[in-house]
């Protein structure tokens, strides 16, 4: 097969420090400011050190090389900050790299972001064809694709309305409808899908499947969902700390990434990514795996604490513990599990504590976090932590006992601190 992306010595170098304001008059008024004594607000507040040790600069990627062939679907895996972003901007051309050599044959169409490439003030039928015609598409070309867009995004009625109208969720939908549809020989999808619901997403994944398997296109794709990594993509790349730790078969990649997982047992949420539809008023704080102490083994139970803030009230709430192996999410373990439905009316810092039976088989498992009440999806965090459930020796499972993948909603025990 042709090669249709070939990266060599990629790097991308950002600078620490004071930022432009991008005009000189406002450079001037800002240095008037700082003789006078005045707060910059355009300043860092801190420096940090970069993945190389200095505090000037900092390598979001380095000596990235890797290649695709037509017709690959690539998974690009890592935990937040690891570069997975970066990569695809670059690639996308949406900022230029500092060092390095990348090739390109052929179009391509990203979606980076919600609405990546429209123009809020145009509406969804006009956007379509102005995303059509930056991919090189005749009117008549994209006019043949019309109605399919249209269908496949179902916003049929808000076809006409601006685009700066829509919900982040409508946004999404036409964006990946119009990126998917226009015929790109290389599709460039980010961690955006998280913000569709899951039967959305189904019939994303489902596309990309056809544009690949059908159509030959090449895909790159970025999720920290390990099962839609794993059902869509049969190549992957690792990267930890801007740098690629492995290539290869996909399910190899994600093997290598669980192992390398994050492992603590007391774990600050603030600097996870949050995906789906966030609601203003609740927000993860930590996680505590409080027992088993040490070694995790077939048949115990998990316990584990959670401290989360609202700001308003909910009600008909709940909250999930989700533990994932790396194919497909194996158990759900919500407080709803024994009818203990209680409404998050306490405004401030709470606290829930789960003890969840570990009916598993040994092996790798991740666990995410998701609230939701009667308004819709509250917080989701994918794969925080992983843990590793050793075979306990003395439980014998005869080999028709045990269980196949699939969902199961445990039985689990859940205690509030309101």
């Amino acid at each position: 097969m042709s090669v249709i992306i070939k990266v060599e010595g990629l790097g991308k170098q950002y600078k620490l420090g004071e930022i432009g304001t991008g005009t000189l008059s406002h450079d001037l008024n800002r240095w008037f400011s700082k003789i006078r004594g005045r707060d910059d607000r355009n300043a860092k507040i801190h420096k940090a050190k970069g993945h190389d040790g200095s505090e000037d600069y900092v390598w979001a990627l380095k000596d990235i090389n890797f290649s695709v062939d037509r017709g690959d679907v690539l998974g690009v895996i890592g935990q937040n900050g690891a570069g997975k972003s970066t990569l695809l901007k670059i690639l996308s051309k949406v900022t230029r790299q500092t060092a390095g050599r990348i090739k390109l044959n052929g179009k391509i169409a990203s979606l980076l972001e919600v609405g990546t490439g429209f123009h809020g003030e145009l509406t969804g039928r006009e956007n379509i064809y102005l995303n059509g015609a930056i991919l090189g598409m005749t009117k008549a070309e994209i006019t043949s694709k019309f109605d399919e867009i249209v269908d496949f995004s179902g916003v049929e009625k808000y076809i006409d309305t601006p685009v700066k109208r829509y919900s982040s969720g409508m946004y999404m939908r036409l964006a990946f409808a119009v990126a998917a549809h226009l015929d790109p020989d290389i599709l460039i999808v980010d961690e955006v899908l998280a913000v569709g619901d899951a039967e959305f997403q189904r019939k994303c994944i489902g596309k990309m499947k056809d544009v690949s398997n059908q159509h030959g296109r090449t895909i790159l794709f970025v999720s920290h969902n390990l099962s839609q990594i794993q059902a869509l993509c049969n190549k992957g790349i690792l990267l930890e700390k801007g740098r690629m730790q492995y290539e290869g078969d996909i399910n190899q990649v994600i093997t290598r990434y669980v192992q390398k997982g994050e492992t603590g047992r007391d774990i600050d949420l603030s600097r996870y990514v949050r995906g789906g539809h966030s609601i203003q008023g609740f927000r993860f704080l930590s996680l505590t795996i409080m027992e088993p102490a040490d070694n995790i083994y077939e048949g115990d139970t998990l316990k584990v604490k959670l401290t989360f803030e609202t700001t308003a009230q909910f009600s008909e709430s709940h909250i999930g513990i989700i533990l994932s192996n790396a194919h497909e999410p194996l158990i759900e373990c919500r407080s709803t599990a024994t009818y203990q439905n209680k409404p998050f009316d306490k405004v401030g810092i709470n606290e829930a504590v789960a003890e969840i039976p570990l009916n598993l088989m040994a092996g790798n498992y991740t666990i995410s976090l998701g609230a939701r009440s009667i308004s819709g999806l509250l917080e989701y965090i994918p794969s925080i932590t992983n843990i590793e459930v050793l075979p306990n020796p003395h439980i014998e499972i005869e080999e028709w006992k045990k269980p196949s993948a699939g969902v199961l909603i445990t039985d689990s025990k859940w205690q509030f601190s309101f």
